[in-house]
């Protein structure tokens, strides 16, 4: 079955294309003059019409977190990120027990079976438990360890879908650590961290490529014993292949620091995440971060969550259209510019950019439709319309 869509702003590799945009099962078949005899049609009414969104970095939205340990919360929050926008997301971990993770595994197999109305599942990232104590942020303590051969290769090899894991560099083996996941064609990632420039070109040496959250709970010039040491921070600014993505949901990282991320690391290097928690698309109040049988009681105010003391942010709440929004009117990007951080980029950092991220021939038929005020009007995933 062929789809054609008409009367949109196609925001297509080098630039706005206006034409009809074919979309054939599940590809796009590419950008015509006309529309085909018998082809469905849809109008995007003068609106963008942009490549899915994907968001690489999310525990949950819609009430539910991945860590529930249920299929249907794995569902509602995809559900509730393609009402935004999203068509692919990699749902995202907190440090737990391994028992936890385990089941979070299991899990996730059966809902990707089952998820024919939300955003696709992309693979599975775990945020720890390999962190520094001293920049837990929101992560449970009570789970921070240093990453030992016998542990993380036994959890990499029950979890075949694994996309992504953060850590941080300083902890001790945490340069082995990198090699393996370099080995096993994972994406490493630095985060949660008081790592000094020197640990994280050990960690880019061995095989880390991105940046978790940049800014948030990331060491930056410090120092120690009088003397001054450049940090992850500097190191994310320094290295140019090292990628790095951001909360851009205006709170997390200010318009300034927006900014001078762009200036410096250029937009072909960020990526957008929600890094979003339960209360993504719901209403302000309390709610629960991680899962529901041992999750952190955390409060919702402000366009954000936060701990109950207010000492530190515990995710956001934000939806993808939400980023891409920030960035144009708080970063001054353009509104190509914006979606290719929510699209194009981590498709690339996930590997992915050969089927995903862009409209091109051939590619998955991922397509969001969007007003100027990026408000989603229509989200198409694998060539259906969601909702």
């Amino acid at each position: 079955m062929v789809t054609a869509i008409v009367n949109g702003r196609i925001l297509a590799p080098g630039g706005i294309r206006h034409g009809v945009l074919l979309l054939e099962d599940n590809r796009i078949k590419g950008i015509d003059d006309t529309v085909p005899a018998r082809a469905a049609v849809i109008d995007a009414e003068g609106c963008y019409v942009a490549p899915g969104f994907i968001d690489m970095h999310t525990h949950g939205a819609g009430g539910a977190d991945f860590m529930d340990g249920t299929v249907e919360a794995y569902l509602t929050a995809a559900r509730m990120h393609a009402q935004h926008g999203t068509t692919l997301l990699y749902p995202t971990t907190l440090t737990s027990t391994n028992e936890a993770l385990y089941e979070s595994f299991e899990t996730y197999r059966k809902a990707r079976l089952e998820n024919r109305d939300g955003a696709a599942f992309g693979g599975m990232h775990l945020e720890g438990p390999y962190f520094n104590p001293e920049f837990a942020g929101a992560q449970d303590r009570r789970y921070l360890r240093n990453p030992r051969p016998e542990e993380y290769r036994e959890i990499l090899d029950r979890c075949p879908d694994l996309a992504r894991w953060s850590f941080a560099p300083e902890l001790d083996g945490a340069a082995e650590f990198a090699a393996e996941l370099k080995r096993r064609g994972i994406v490493a990632s630095i985060g949660h961290t008081n790592a000094t420039f020197g640990e994280c070109d050990a960690a880019w040496r061995a095989g880390a490529t991105h940046m978790t959250h940049f800014y948030s709970c990331m060491s930056t010039i410090s120092r120690r014993n009088a003397f001054r040491y450049a940090g992850t921070i500097e190191y994310g600014y320094f290295q140019d292949g090292m990628t790095v993505e951001i909360i851009a949901d205006g709170i997390h990282v200010p318009a300034d620091l927006l900014h001078l991320l762009l200036k410096i690391k250029g937009a072909e290097r960020i990526s957008l995440v929600t890094d979003s928690m339960r209360a993504a698309g719901m209403p302000e109040g309390q709610s629960i971060l991680g899962g529901l049988a041992d999750g952190q009681p955390v409060i919702v105010e402000d366009g954000v969550a936060k701990l109950l003391d207010r000492s530190a942010f515990a995710g956001s709440v934000a939806t993808a259209d939400r980023l891409v929004r920030t960035m144009v009117r708080e970063a001054g990007c353009s509104i190509p510019e914006a979606v290719r951080m929510m699209t194009e980029n981590p498709a690339r950092v996930m590997g992915i950019a050969q089927r995903k991220g862009s409209i091109l021939p051939g590619k998955d038929a991922d397509v969001v439709i969007f007003d100027d005020d990026i408000n989603v009007q229509k989200t198409i995933i694998a060539g259906k319309t969601i909702g």
